[in-house]
């Protein structure tokens, strides 16, 4: 199916110019807590991204017959099930990930971006308009999850989803891990980080800041 200009926006946009985490900075949380190491990082991106998407196509399928009073608790509810239905596959066949992943993905009810992104598009947007911009927020949140968790794990720890990168050698030759990678903190810098460079690879949003 081609996209229109307006649906590329929406799906686009979230990754860059309007990204959840380095642009809106929502979702901060998240890079504190599970991007020790890379596979929690993109286990949490991938739900986080489908359950954004598939609240969004409900809520925007029901939009017309929902009482204004309660729609947020028609919001919750959509969401806790969706969260219900990942974390009961993660027990079923990830379940070492879902035991980093711990309480987090049941916080994912309360994610900022997710429910922004109902109130904000789902419910005055089509379903399919609406997919789009779960997977674009979803997608968006998740790269800068999974960056994160590339250099913890590597600077951290000397491997990638668990596997031992660094060589030999160059701990023989005094080089050491940096466990300082493994505390909180250091997420905050390299989301830091990630922002400095794209601000400064994007003039527009310094000109909208200023």
């Amino acid at each position: 199916m081609a996209l229109s200009s307006k649906t590329k926006a929406v799906l686009w946009g979230p990754l860059n110019k309007n990204n959840p985490v380095i642009v809106q900075v929502l979702g901060i949380c998240s890079a504190l807590a599970v991007t020790s190491k890379l596979e929690p990082a993109i286990v949490m991106a991938i739900a986080v991204a489908l359950v954004t998407a598939f609240a969004n196509v409900i809520i925007s399928l029901l939009r017309k017959s929902i009482p204004n009073r309660i729609r947020i608790i028609v919001q919750l509810v959509v969401v806790a099930a969706l969260v219900t239905i990942v974390s009961e596959v993660l027990k079923a066949f990830a379940y070492d990930v879902n035991k980093q992943l711990s309480v987090f993905v049941g916080l994912i009810v309360t994610n900022c971006i997710l429910m922004g992104r109902l109130e904000a598009f789902a419910l005055g947007n089509g379903p399919w308009p609406s997919f789009l911009d779960g997977i674009g927020n979803g997608l968006g949140y998740g790269w800068v999850l999974v960056v994160v968790g590339f250099f913890r794990e590597l600077l951290g720890s000397g491997t990638l989803l668990g596997y031992k990168v660094v060589p030999q050698a160059l701990y023989d030759a005094g080089y050491e891990n940096n466990g300082l990678m493994m505390l909180a903190p250091m997420a905050i810098l390299l989301v830091a980080c990630i922002i400095w460079v794209h601000r400064a690879n994007n003039k527009e949003l310094q000109e909208e800041t200023n």
